[in-house]
């Protein structure tokens, strides 16, 4: 149902509402790449934006550089990620909790430091990608809506991998991990390797993502793709959904899609930094009254749904007796 609506939707939209689909894409993949690690291996990173913009860099420098083709760079940025995630995994997972968290924005800002000093990535100025050579063999158009589709497929590609993950011996291994790493580790379970594992993957897809930015914006720079604002929006994206569930992350980066963009034309530049106030009100309410997310809130109201309609049943069913037996004596 929800995939037969995004294929319905650039037939529904016009242009600024289908960049807006673009950008609810965009996040919900970047979401479900940082669920891997995030939600089903637990390990709550806030430095993701260093991939996203390894990503985007990788492709872009690629192609700016070498012209080399930008679904290569794709490729390459991905790779490129995944190893840089191995630095990252040593450095970090020697660390437990909020010291993680705290260790993988350090790392992060190192990773925005270096390429705002680096001359050849065009430093803090940033880099643009050259549109003399537009279509799908160089993931370079004129409208938008080239973009959606590209957005909706790597979306669906990282949906896939997380469900594939889910429901192999991978996604026990993350969730015991996750919820057990004591009983995990005293059965044979690798605590470290698979903490690894579940890094590069969603490092892999989370620079995947970036690069898909980098072509749709046409410009790049530090602050656009190395921002640690750019990182808890993808955690946030998945708490507020609901972490470990796979549509959870798709759930929270519309709503916090749409709190943007509200924001952005409500206030417009007066109302600078409403968003994030809006982001802080919604952490607090979920971690107190719905820490499971918006995926565990609508499953509890299913469930409750549900028992409700059982005990009316229940309540139904003596008084169809009483009168079945009424009728009888009469």
């Amino acid at each position: 149902m929800a995939l037969v609506a995004a294929l319905l939707v650039p037939a529904l939209t016009d242009a600024s509402h289908l960049n807006m689909a673009i950008l609810v894409l965009m996040a919900a993949q970047a979401g479900v790449a940082w669920n891997m690690v995030g939600g089903y291996a637990g390990q709550v990173s806030l430095g993701h934006a260093a991939f996203y913009g390894l990503g985007a860099y990788a492709s872009t420098l690629l192609l700016v550089k070498f012209g080399v083709n930008p679904w290569i760079g794709v490729l390459a940025g991905g790779f490129i990620a995944a190893l840089l995630s191995l630095g990252f995994g040593w450095s970090c997972f020697r660390l437990k909790g909020h010291y993680f968290a705290m260790a993988t924005i350090a790392v992060a800002e190192l990773v925005q430091i270096f390429f705002t000093e680096w001359e050849y990535g065009g430093a803090a100025v940033g880099l643009y990608v050259p549109m003399d050579r537009q279509g799908w063999l160089w993931m370079n158009f004129a409208t938008k809506l080239p973009y959606y589709w590209l957005a909706l497929g790597l979306l669906v590609i990282t949906l896939a991998a997380n469900w594939w993950i889910e429901r192999s011996y991978l996604g026990y291994y993350f969730r015991a991990i996750k919820d057990e790493p004591d009983a995990a580790r005293s059965i044979g379970v690798n605590i470290a390797r698979y903490k690894q594992v579940a890094l590069s993957v969603s490092a892999f897809f989370t620079a995947a993502g970036g690069s898909l930015y980098a072509q749709k914006e046409l410009y790049i720079d530090p602050n656009s793709v190395l921002s640690t604002a750019l990182s808890i929006k993808m955690a946030l994206v998945s708490i507020l959904g609901g972490v470990g569930t796979l549509f959870g992350p798709v759930i929270g980066a519309v709503v916090l899609t749409s709190i943007e963009e509200f924001t952005r034309i409500a206030f417009g530049g007066t109302g600078r930094g409403t968003d994030v106030i809006i982001y802080a009100s919604l952490i607090i309410v979920i971690a107190v009254f719905y820490p499971t997310g918006l995926m565990g809130w609508l499953r509890s109201f299913r469930e409750r749904r549900e028992a409700r309609a059982h005990a009316d049943r229940q309540m139904a069913a003596p008084s169809a007796a009483v009168q079945t037996l009424g009728k009888e004596a009469s």
